[in-house]
């Protein structure tokens, strides 16, 4: 996970902060509340966290000395804000004149990206501390008003015109870091609407919001969790994280019991969160009308300029390589021991080995080792980072949860939040956020400010392939033959929840946008009806493979995803694309590898498919660009199923 992009993008409406998951245009109140995309995976018991020591916590002086030096910094930001309003009106004066415009608001920008970036870091080391709640709400409080004192920008370069913007872009030097701003708010221009209008649809922003808040209260606050007496006698609350921890459980009637017990409480709120959902949705067809789209899948698309062929090419080819899930899901079973696999099935962990404990001195050693493929510029960046202080590494009360990486600070380095558990999960997710961090690192190194931030359509390939390097790294390195298989099962798994399950999201987002858009009421029970449909193609019902329970087919409810629109498919075209990726550096491609670094390189100075045509040569709106990932599941499971032949 990425905490917020590591730029601000100036026009389009004034500020657009572009929270990184997803790419989803997020407001300021939901920045820190990004979906939690966790991939079910197998996770070995995990260790008893080591003493946090001075090393394994992050140095935030290197943003701002002191709390005071911050506040006086808020109030300089603030105080330039204020000045911003005073370049309206003047952007068609001259190409001079334009450029000083877009640097004064470029310059605040940056100051105050950093700025955030010191209150949104400091109050996740202890959310409870008064101080630095109050600093975080601050900085929030001070994007409002710089969005504000910028609004204007966008309808007046449009005013100016296309030709004179190219003729001022052509004539004047300091107008070139905004070359790519500029001909992007151009290219808005069908879907921007005056001043009037873009001031009424920034006022609906906070109603047209409230589907994901009514969900947040129903999931984390209202709904009477239930609880269970497990097997071994132990009482078992199953709310959300209850749940998690206990759906994977070795007794399969203790797994049984879980899903009954849990979907039956949310199938009691099966009308209020399909009224809820179905608000969600209908916000989003407003805004695709209002801005003159033809639909919400060419809306959210359209503003990293995607063509929508990516999004229907990835169902088409994850639909027709559902025959590769279900034999994985047949092994599943086979090594479960499980005849007639039903759908609480999924989660239990199937094979178990002793793999160590992967301390934060082995997690930087294997991931070295791992990444060797990616050659001395790579690995110079990433030992340069964990030399220092850019980390907090450990849990402790208070801290946020989860992990992710923050470089939106464009004048320091970026820094990594984990709560590593010294697990082979904590070792793949550091090996996740570093490669975020330098991804961040040579975007800095190629680009400006105006251009160094990145789609997550990009981001999360520079991540994921850095697990899958490791996977085989670890695959080919173990001990034993329970090693082997247990790492391999990891792979498996991982592929699972990335390729197939965020897929089906995606298929279940587009089919209830679709009908909304047809005017059909979506309904809790029709709802529940779309997405069993898919559970059942997915897990294979019809062809005897996995049985799906007409009570789990409210897990649409409990999903928090759907409220980012089209936002989770990112998750399977990165994880194909690193597939593609990673497939060709294993076989050691070094040309491959180069352009992959170019790719990082090239942060945000180019449309994310763009970039990856020009400098790669991988098209995501064809076939080829998702067969490397069914490949890998193939070949993973001929690897298991070889294992276990000659066991037997």
């Amino acid at each position: 996970m990425i905490k917020i992009r590591n730029m601000f993008k100036v026009g389009m409406s004034g500020l657009a902060l572009m929270a990184m998951s997803g790419c989803a245009m997020m407001s300021e109140a939901q920045l820190g509340q990004e979906p939690n995309l966790t991939v079910e995976l197998p996770v070995t018991a995990p260790a008893t966290p080591e003493p946090i020591s001075e090393a394994y916590v992050w140095d935030l002086t290197e943003l701002y000395a002191s709390p005071e030096a911050w506040d006086a910094a808020y109030d300089d930001i603030k105080a330039r804000t204020a000045t911003l309003s005073d370049y309206k009106g003047t952007l068609g004066q001259s190409a001079e004149a334009m450029a000083k415009a877009f640097r004064a608001t470029s310059d605040t920008a940056k100051d105050m990206v950093r700025l955030y970036t010191y209150a949104s870091l400091s109050h996740d080391e202890d959310q409870r501390a008064p101080e630095s709640q109050e600093r975080f709400g601050k900085a929030q409080g001070l994007f409002q008003t710089f969005g504000e004192a910028t609004s204007w920008m966008d309808p007046e370069v449009l005013s100016v015109g296309k030709e004179t913007v190219e003729a001022y872009l052509a004539e004047e030097p300091a107008l070139e870091p905004f070359r790519f701003t500029l001909e992007n708010t151009l290219r808005q221009a069908p879907h921007t609407l005056d001043e009037k209008g873009e001031a009424l649809l920034a006022l609906s922003g906070q109603a047209l919001s409230q589907p994901g808040q009514i969900y947040s209260l129903y999931a984390n606050a209202s709904i009477p969790w239930p609880s269970l007496t497990l097997s071994d006698g132990m009482e078992v609350k199953l709310n959300q994280s209850g749940y998690s921890r206990y759906r994977g459980a070795e007794n399969r009637e203790d797994r049984k019991a879980v899903f009954d017990t849990f979907w039956s409480a949310w199938k009691t709120y099966e009308n209020g969160m399909g009224a809820t959902l179905n608000a969600q949705v209908l916000s989003a067809v407003f805004q695709a009308k209002a801005r003159d789209f033809d639909s919400v899948l060419e809306r959210n698309m359209f503003d990293d300029a995607l063509p929508d062929e990516i999004y229907t090419q990835l169902v088409t080819q994850v639909n027709e390589a559902l025959p590769v899930f279900h034999r994985y899901l047949k092994l599943r079973g086979r090594m479960l021991g499980v005849e007639n696999l039903r759908y609480y099935d999924i989660y239990p962990p199937i094979i178990k080995a002793d793999t160590g404990t992967f301390d934060m001195e082995r997690s930087k050693e294997l991931t070295f080792a791992a990444l060797e493929p990616f050659g001395e510029e790579y690995l110079g960046l990433l030992r340069q980072g964990l030399s220092e202080r850019w980390m907090h590494a450990y849990p402790q009360e208070g801290k946020e949860t989860g992990a992710y990486m923050s470089g939106s600070a464009y004048d320091v380095h970026p820094y990594v939040l984990l709560n590593h558990n010294d697990d082979y999960d904590s070792l793949s997710t550091f090996a996740h956020e570093w490669g975020h961090a330098v991804h961040t690192q040579l975007a800095k190194s190629a680009q400006p400010f105006e251009t160094a931030g990145y789609s997550t359509f990009i981001a999360e390939m520079a991540s994921t392939i850095n697990e899958i390097l490791l996977e085989e790294y670890m695959i080919a390195h173990a001990e034993t033959k329970e090693e082997k298989l247990y790492y391999l099962g990891y792979a498996l798994e991982s592929l699972r929840g990335t390729f197939y399950r965020q897929t089906m999201f995606g298929e279940f987002e587009l089919a209830i946008h679709e009908a909304a858009e047809r005017g059909e009421p979506l309904t809790g029970a029709k709802l529940t009806q779309i997405y069993g449909d898919l559970l059942r193609k997915y897990h294979g019902e019809a062809e005897g493979v996995m049985k799906i329970d007409d009570m789990y087919a409210v897990e649409w409810a409990y999903i928090p995803h759907f409220y980012y629109e089209f936002y989770v498919y990112q998750y399977a075209t990165s994880v194909s694309g690193a597939a593609w990726f990673s497939e060709q550096f294993l076989a050691g491609d070094e040309g491959v590898r180069d352009n992959f670094i170019n790719v990082l390189k090239a942060g945000g100075s180019d449309y994310p498919h763009n970039i990856l045509m020009n400098e790669a040569g991988l098209d995501m709106t064809k076939p080829d660009a998702y067969q490397a990932v069914v490949r890998r599941m193939n070949n993973i499971m001929d690897r298991i199923e070889a294992l276990l032949d000659e066991e037997e």
